[in-house]
């Protein structure tokens, strides 16, 4: 009986003994870990150390993030601790890593601190196909933290040079596409079906929208999120994956139904869930596009700094919009890239449609009302017809927030003159999911041809007050309760600029209200009253 301990104590001390003749050993050469991807891609990080005694520098290069150079490497007997550095979008980020030397190899900690470092999703990376409890890009990423790193040795070769990025100099302005002039209104797969979507699936929700009045209601575009790519061929040409055996058949079919056909990749050479991007094939893909009969492509910067710096990305989102307009078909573009380095200065020029203000939505109050309400009064004069500021999908549907809290999300995305595209299942939609979505009043403030974005007026607490100009005349109102209790919320004519209001009607309700100089409503918990109004 006694034998057992006695093994295991041998092998705790072999396991000891081994570790300890690692850690004495030149640390110099290449490691490699590999663990599973987004979208059942597997990912890689490299490791590429010169050790010198008990110090260490290199670099770590992932698929996504480039080469990213390794500071401050320190060994104290199995220890280990280095620092990334790395440009965050024109930006220095530095990440502190620890670790060990074990039997297996280097076991290395995700970055003190809980963010994403080199090995992991770095600030303005999209989160897995798995899903994600933590908002967005730009922020951290989503998910969960990083798991470790367990990297083994494949080489003792002196490091090679670090691979420096590309910089393509200024950007060379994009004339207009003529495309966008009222927010693209659709649906896009990802925030409901993430890595899971299929051809079978795209055309049964296209049926779906026709059949559920989301096609009458301004809902046309059917926008295919990543995972859909496979290979590239022997010619550089882009391919698709078994889920969609024939992409020009699909995109056939979107457009028999009277819809339009939409589809995503990356200026990097892989996409956010590790798929192959348009790096360097800019060109060829838009023509590919074309000859597919696609009508808008999302373009997501993710791996792109892997290559590019980041002074570049403007002049990267510039050569896709140069080569979507020499590609023979109109193709909406719409530029995602987190709102970063002020993309509103320079989106349109680039060819944009359309650019992303912020990291990703998730399907919580918390995520939509930060998005919504705080994040987007920077942008609000480079909004207008043709180049609209996004805020993200729409996430009504999903499952996670009341009704009160979508019919504010739908709301506030109107006033904000913002792309609606629903990001749920619309095979099959709940009638009073289907009713927030499709409340034609709303939708025609979000699609008023004026394109002014709302501002918000007041603020006392948790209640808002937002309004926007009308082409028509008249404006659009929404009080907006942020607060846990429901209150009584008050509009006065003069909060408008005028004396008198002389028409009053509730686009949820669908009622007029009395005229006058104040109008009085109760207004739920994360609620809203949206009105449209006219007086002079």
């Amino acid at each position: 009986m006694k034998c057992f301990p006695l093994v295991a104590m041998s092998l705790v001390a072999m396991g000891a003994m081994m570790a300890q003749t690692i850690g004495a050993a030149d640390l110099t050469g290449h490691w490699v870990a590999s663990q599973p991807g987004r979208g059942g891609q597997p990912q890689e990080t490299s490791v590429w150390i010169q050790a010198s005694g008990d110090t260490f520098t290199g670099y770590m290069t992932t698929a996504r993030n480039g080469s990213v150079p390794i500071v401050d490497g320190k060994v104290n007997g199995d220890q280990i601790a280095f620092t990334t550095v790395t440009d965050n979008n024109g930006e220095e980020q530095r990440q502190q890593y620890s670790g060990s030397i074990t039997p297996d190899g280097l076991l290395i900690h995700a970055p003190a601190g809980g963010g994403r470092g080199a090995g992991g999703m770095p600030p303005g990376g999209r989160a897995g196909a798995a899903g994600a409890s933590a908002n967005g890009r730009g922020a951290g990423g989503r998910g969960g933290p990083p798991p470790d790193l367990l990297a083994k040795r494949v080489s003792s070769e002196t490091p090679p040079p670090m691979p420096q990025k590309v910089d393509l100099g200024p950007m060379k302005e994009v004339k207009y596409n003529g495309l966008a002039k009222t927010p693209p209104m659709g649906w896009n797969s990802w925030n409901k079906f993430r890595d899971q979507v299929s051809d079978k699936l795209v055309r049964e929700v296209a049926d779906g929208m026709v059949r559920n009045g989301l096609k009458d209601a301004g809902y046309v575009y059917v926008n295919i999120d990543d995972t859909w790519e496979g290979p590239r061929d022997a010619r550089g040409n882009i391919t698709t994956n078994d889920r969609f055996p024939d992409m020009k058949a699909l995109g056939d079919y979107i457009h028999s139904k009277g819809l339009k056909f939409g589809i995503y990749s990356s200026p990097g050479p892989a996409t956010c869930a590790g798929y192959p991007g348009s790096y360097q094939h800019e060109e060829q893909d838009a023509k590919t596009y074309a000859a597919w009969g696609v009508d808008y492509l999302k373009y997501d910067w993710c791996s792109a700094r892997s290559v590019y710096k980041s002074s570049s990305m403007p002049a990267a989102y510039a050569k896709m919009g140069q080569a979507l307009l020499d590609s023979g078909r109109p193709i909406l573009y719409s530029l995602c890239q987190y709102g970063v380095m002020k993309v509103y200065d320079w989106g349109a020029k680039a060819g944009g449609n359309a650019w992303r203000t912020t990291g990703d939505i998730r399907d919580a109050w918390a995520s939509m009302e930060q998005i919504g309400f705080e994040q987007q009064q920077p942008y609000q004069d480079a909004s207008g017809p043709g180049h609209w500021n996004d805020p993200d999908m729409l996430e009504i549907g999903n499952g996670a927030m009341s009704d009160d809290e979508y019919r504010t999300h739908m709301s506030l995305w109107s006033l904000l003159a913002a792309p609606l595209l629903a990001g749920n299942d619309l095979r099959d939609v709940p009638p009073n999911i289907l009713a927030i979505l499709t409340n034609k009043e709303v939708i025609a403030i979000d699609q008023d041809k004026l394109g002014k974005q709302a501002r918000r007026a007041s603020k006392t607490g948790g209640l808002e007050l937002w309004t926007r100009p009308l082409e028509r005349g008249g404006y659009a109102v929404g009080l907006f309760n942020r607060g846990e209790a429901a209150a009584k919320m008050t509009l006065h004519a003069s909060d408008l600029n005028i004396k008198r209001m002389s028409k009053i009607r509730d686009l949820w309700s669908h009622v007029d209200g009395p005229a006058g100089a104040v109008f009085a409503v109760d207004v739920p918990s994360h609620g809203v009253a949206m009105l449209r109004v006219e007086g002079k």
